[in-house]
């Protein structure tokens, strides 16, 4: 399952199993890394099984939200529940997952991946506020190269290419705004592509916020299309008394 293929290139910090879902902890960095991935079956209610995903949340103190595919019947009964979808999500609640054939791309001077990530791919990748040692514990777990595009000495912009299963899951790519509209995004994708198809990947996958219509657009371009939809949810205030207080 395709989900499946994106946490595991996305490591949270700890992770526990609820039937198929999944329950994960990154200390605050990202929805993916700290919400209950909803699909299959969760062996309970569905009701029942939210309590749980309160409790996992509360017991390290994340707010519980859950990551489900849209339309799906989890989502259904999610919302049947009295849960609601998470509009105030920073990073947008609405998530479009994208796949594309992997190719070589031609090298491109001063763009490259790296097998450990540089400062400058810190720098690049990391807002302010984000940095973290769980941040950087999850974004270095498994098997990851690091794009970076050099220009001038400065590393102008960064990717994160994480391989699993055959898959090539690219994610975090950044230009820095003084040196966009120079082709620098689209030659970090040849790049990180090129060293997915080195290293054994056939295809690649990445996730993008629906309103993000600039990165659907270099997307589109680069060859890659919709493969299925998700969504985050989050209790209804008052709902998600934690029950082992």
């Amino acid at each position: 399952m395709l989900e499946i293929t994106c946490t595991r290139a996305w490591p949270p910090l700890v992770e526990e199993s609820l039937g198929d879902w999944r329950l994960r902890w990154s200390d605050g960095f990202t929805g993916r890394a700290n919400s209950a991935l909803a699909v299959g079956d969760p062996g309970r209610p569905v009701p029942e099984a939210l309590r749980a995903v309160c409790d996992f949340a509360h017991d390290r103190g994340i707010p519980p939200m859950v990551q489900v595919n849209r339309d799906s019947a989890n989502e259904h009964a999610i919302a049947a529940a009295g849960w609601a979808e998470a509009k105030g999500h920073r990073r947008g609640h609405e998530v479009t997952v994208l796949t594309a054939p992997l190719t070589t791309a031609p090298a491109v001077p001063g763009v490259a991946v790296l097998d450990e990530p540089s400062p400058g791919w810190w720098e690049r990748t990391l807002g302010r506020d984000e940095d973290s040692p769980a941040a950087r514990q999850v974004l270095t777990g498994g098997k990851v190269g690091y794009g970076v595009a050099t220009l001038d000495g400065v590393t102008a912009g960064a990717v994160r290419g994480a391989l699993v299963d055959g898959w090539l899951h690219v994610g975090r790519l950044e230009v820095a705004p003084g040196f966009r509209r120079r082709g620098l995004a689209s030659a970090l994708m040849g790049a990180v592509h090129t060293w997915g198809r080195e290293h054994g990947a056939g295809h690649a996958v990445l996730e993008v916020a629906e309103a993000n219509s600039g990165a659907l657009a270099l997307y589109a371009g680069l060859g890659y299309a919709p493969h299925h939809r998700y969504r985050y949810w989050v209790p209804a205030p008052g709902s998600c008394e934690d029950s082992t207080s």
